[in-house]
């Protein structure tokens, strides 16, 4: 598994996703109405990249219709501390993370 932050995190939706599920588990149908303007295939492929990096767990239940679950794994979750950290940067002046204003709930 390749380490770089970037390609970790994969697609610039990665983040808006990645903010719905700092709140909690989510289904698709949840994740496709709270972030604006993205495709289902975009939000498919953002999904696998990121279970593939162990960010999220793709949790599927037996019923009909079938019921699909996403969570924060454990490296999921320290990704928000990281990038919480990253957001004071923001806070503090840093204009390069200024991106990152906008991909956090206020707190």
């Amino acid at each position: 598994m390749d380490s770089n932050f970037q390609n970790i995190i994969g697609s610039k939706w990665s983040f808006l996703i990645l903010r719905e599920l700092f709140c909690g588990t989510k289904r698709f149908g949840e994740l496709q109405k709270a972030v604006k303007g993205i495709s289902p295939k975009a939000l498919t492929d953002s999904l696998r990249h990121m279970e593939k990096n162990e960010i999220l767990i793709r949790t599927v239940y037996p019923t009909v219709p079938v019921k699909v679950e996403y969570s924060l794994t454990e490296k999921g979750e320290d990704l928000h501390s990281i990038i919480k950290q990253m957001k004071v940067g923001v806070q503090n002046g840093d204009k390069q993370l200024l991106f990152l204003d906008s991909y956090l709930p206020n707190e």
